[in-house]
Parts: structure tokens; sequence; C-alpha cells
């Protein structure tokens, strides 16, 4: 009995020593959890944010006998994602054994290498490209790959400030989104885009009019290197900008001139657009006030507009053109929009994209008129596509969120974001942390640029800019290939 009750007393010391050391470790992973910067999750959720990343270790191994695999995931499948956490964080990005891609299926890219690729010596960087050169102030840039337009109240302050900071870190630009101008965009110095609205915020006259000395006032700043127009948006085309009330801060409500606290719509189209012809003339009446190069967003669905933009062109003078046209995908994403028209309106960016520069090579329009494109492009083999369809530049919105450490949990809506990227709740914006996110932006953005220009030298040229159709060949329903340039082929100069 005795030999039985030092058993117990022994088990039982264990036993509390055992809790004691678990509440102890317990306490260091809350406190080293929540001083750390590095992992939003863990910040926000210490301790338990840690069996997030345990799960997503094991997961690769659960999913190889049980679950979906890496390229079955949607929006974004865990291959992409991955490759831009790896990226971001400025770790390993080389993989083993095989392609999780499926090279099968109709429209899968494969670029075309050289048997005689490009040395390292012989390598350069991209080349320069000029906004606007007739403009009083054009705008000069290398960079191929930038930041898509992503409001302050779509996203949090720390988040603009994060991607603000990487931008000017990258050299790259970054586009306001339409909610206006913040001084967390204007700190770092960074190049922004400033774009306008359906609504005009951060532009408008107490009538919610465009007014001159708004845009004379932010052209004036030097930061500020170009304006875009919205027209339609990829996620929501024919539906303006959708900000619930419960993102609608004091803060964001006096840069939009708004009422704080109320859902902040746009209206579905610029109540003074109803013609090409009035394309022409806001982009000129900005031109002239600013003395920025101008252009505009859309999404591409019915086109005839655009042959009727065009041949206004021509008729008033090449001068008169816009000095940029962003194309914007079907499959655009956005913080909040109606499903159908997620879904179902738009086209996607591989038929927009070389519809437009086709139309532009056929109105000899296209040295003039600069190409923009957006829509799923976050890793280097897409921008590569993009640049070799005829792209000048590429913005992606997404990547950069995910460079953030955004986990695509979608809840961009409901300001309940667990990474603190779409959220005002300051509670969980306490786990991102500005300046080490800072440093991932400008990490991605330095690997795409450098994965895009890996694409190239193995095609044989010196630069990311000189890839051309000729480099990419497209699976076809019988499993073989043709050429892009084949697929796409330019159309004659006829104007």
């Amino acid at each position: 009995m005795d030999n039985m009750l030092g058993y117990l007393e022994t088990l039982s010391a264990l036993f509390i020593l055992f809790l004691g050391v678990a509440v102890l470790a317990i306490i260091y992973m809350y406190i080293v959890d929540k001083t750390q910067n590095k992992h939003a999750i863990r910040r926000n959720y210490p301790v338990i944010g840690r069996f997030r990343y345990l799960f997503e270790k094991q997961g690769e191994f659960f999913r190889q006998y049980f679950f979906a695999m890496d390229r079955e995931e949607l929006p974004f499948n865990r291959a992409e994602r991955s490759w831009v956490y790896r990226a971001a964080k400025n770790v390993e990005r080389t993989v083993a054994f095989g392609s999780t891609r499926n090279l099968e299926p109709t429209g899968t890219i494969m670029f075309m290498n050289c048997a005689f690729p490009t040395l390292e010596e012989d390598a350069v960087t991209p080349s320069c490209i000029t906004f606007g050169s007739q403009c009083r102030v054009p705008y000069i840039t290398d960079s191929i790959f930038n930041i898509s337009a992503m409001s302050f109240g779509a996203l949090s302050a720390p988040a603009i400030k994060a991607l603000s900071d990487g931008a000017a870190k990258a050299g790259c630009w970054m586009n306001t989104g339409e909610g206006g101008v913040s001084d967390y965009h204007l700190a770092s110095g960074a190049d922004l885009i400033f774009q306008i609205g359906t609504a005009k915020y951060g532009v408008r006259d107490e009538h919610g009019q465009l007014c001159d000395k708004m845009l004379a006032a932010l052209a004036a700043m030097p930061q500020i290197k170009m304006f875009e127009i919205k027209m339609s948006q990829g996620a929501k085309p024919g539906k303006g900008g959708i900000l619930p009330g419960k993102k609608v801060t004091e803060e964001i409500a006096t840069i939009r001139g708004i009422m704080p606290g109320v859902d902040s719509i746009s209206p579905n189209a610029h109540p003074d657009i109803k013609s090409v012809k009035d394309i022409l003339t806001m982009v000129n009446r900005i031109r002239v006030v600013t003395g920025k190069p101008v252009g505009f967003k859309a999404v591409i669905g019915e086109s005839l507009w655009l042959r009727d933009l065009l041949a206004e062109i021509n008729l008033q003078g090449a001068e008169f053109a816009p000095d940029f046209i962003t194309i914007d995908s079907a499959d655009g994403g956005t913080g909040a929009a109606p499903q159908p028209l997620m879904d179902y309106v738009g086209l996607p960016l591989k038929e927009s994209l070389p519809l437009v520069v086709n139309l532009l090579v056929e109105y000899g329009l296209r040295d003039r008129i600069k190409i923009i494109c957006a829509g799923k492009l976050i890793t280097p083999s897409k921008v590569a596509w993009a640049i070799a369809m005829g792209a000048d530049a590429v913005n992606s919105a997404r990547g950069f969120m995910f460079s953030l450490g955004c986990i695509q949990a979608m809840q961009c809506n409901k300001d309940t974001c667990p990474t603190g990227i779409t959220t005002h709740n300051l509670k969980l914006q306490e786990g991102l942390d500005p300046t080490s996110k800072a440093e991932r932006v400008a990490n991605y953005h330095k690997y795409i640029q450098y994965g895009v220009g890996l694409i190239a030298h193995s095609c044989g040229v010196t630069q990311a800019r000189k890839l051309d159709r000729n480099h990419v060949r497209i699976i076809q329903d019988n499993g073989l290939s043709v050429a892009l340039d084949k697929l796409h082929p330019y159309s004659e100069t006829k104007h």
C-alpha cells in the first residue's frame, strides 16, 4: 500500500510539474507571439495562431493522400500563394522533383527556350518607358510590376503604409485606388498613380463634381506621377466602388468627403462620361490642369466603343489620346462585389489584352498609348506572358496582399480580416507591422522582376521588355500547342 501511495504521489508530482511547464510554455509563447512583428496571425491570435503554421506545413502530406492538390485551390492555388510568400520572405524559391502544374489543359502557357540563352554578363535591366511624353511632366519608369489600385478604406492604414514604404524601396508605383490619397500613401515618397473613381473622392467639390483646384493641388505633389480615370473594375464591371459603412471611419470619411459610418457606394459610371468624346474631354481636362499623364482603366466587354474611341482620337489628333489604358480582367479582385458581376461579366485578360493591343496597332496608336494590365498576375510566368502579349507594365493587388501576409480568408468585406490588412479593427491591425511588411513587399517585387528576367534570358533576349508573342505557345484542345503570334496575330495598320 505504501508503495502504491508513493507511486501515486510521484505521478501527481510529475503531472503538476507537467502542467506547470505547460503553463510556463504557454505564457512564454504568448509573450513571444505578442511582441514579434513577422507573423500577423500569431500576433493577433497568440499561441492558437501557431497551429495555422503547423497545419500549413503538414497540409502537403495530408493533401497527398486525402485532400485537394496544390493546384486545385481557388481563387489562388496553394502553389502560387506559396511562391509569393517565399519571395516576400526572401527564402528559398526553388522546388524539387517536378512541376505540380498540369501541362495538358487547354490554355496552358509554355515559353519557348532558346538553344543559346542569354549569358548573365549580357543581361540588362528592363528598359525605361515614358508615359505622356507630350505632357509638361512626363513619367519615366523601368518598373515592370507595380501595385494595383487598393483604396484606403478597403485596406487598413498599416497596410497602406507598408505598401507605400515597400513601393519606395522597390522603385515601383502604387495606385491609390478611388478612395483618395492619405498621409500613409505620401509618407514614403513612393511614386503614386492617383485614381479618380466615379464618385471622384479626393477631387470633388461640395456638389460632387470634379474640382480643378483640387486636381492642381494634387498635381503639385511630386509623388503623384499620373492620374487614372476608373471607368470600371474587374470584379464588378458596371458597378461602382462599395465600402461598407462599418469600414468608413472618421479619417476615411474626411479624405473622401462623405459621412462616417455610412456605406460608401460610388455611381455605376461617371455621370459626365456618356460617350467616347466625353472620355477624351475628361482626359484632356485633367491633363491640362495637372500637366501630368492621364489615362483610364476599364474592363473590356463589348468592344465596339474602343473602335469608336480610337477613330475619334485619329479624327481629333494623337495629342488628344489618353497616355495609357489600364485593362482590368474579369477575374480581378475587390473587397466587396455582387457575385453575379464577379462571376459572369467581362472578358478575362487572356482575351482582352491581345484585343486592345491589336486595335492600337490597327489604328496606328500603339506607340502613343501605353498598356497597363491587371488580373491574377502574381507570379513571374504570368507577368512575362502579359509582357510578351504586348503590355508595357503589369499591376497586381492580391499578389502584394499576399506579400503582406494575406491568407485568403476572404473576409475583406466584413472588417474581420485576421491579418489586419483589410480591417479597421485596431486590435487586428496590431498584427501588421508596416516596417517588416514593407521589406516583404520590396522582396516580392524584386523576385517577380528577377523571375521575369530568368524567363526572358531563357528565351534568348537580354531583358524582359523584349519578350514577344513568338516566345510563347499555348496548349490547344488536341493537347498540342500553337504559337501565340499565330493565335493572336497583330492587326495591320489601316487607319
